[in-house]
């Protein structure tokens, strides 16, 4: 094994460790994004609800 092949090697085991790392730091970021939509969701039904109980209330 001369020299090269070694650091072909280890490079393409950091290539790899990197890529697996980017790639949990996107799906989290992604996985984050969703969860915060469907909140956004969920908030703007529960207001609306709430909006209009309190609205039939008053009248």
């Amino acid at each position: 094994m001369n020299k090269n092949t070694i650091w072909t090697i280890l490079g393409v085991i950091v290539a790899v460790v990197i890529a697996f790392w980017l790639v949990n730091v996107l799906f989290s970021v992604i996985w984050f994004a969703f969860k915060l939509a469907i909140v956004a969701v969920v908030a703007l039904i529960v207001f609306l609800v709430l909006r209009s109980i309190f609205r039939s209330r008053e009248s």
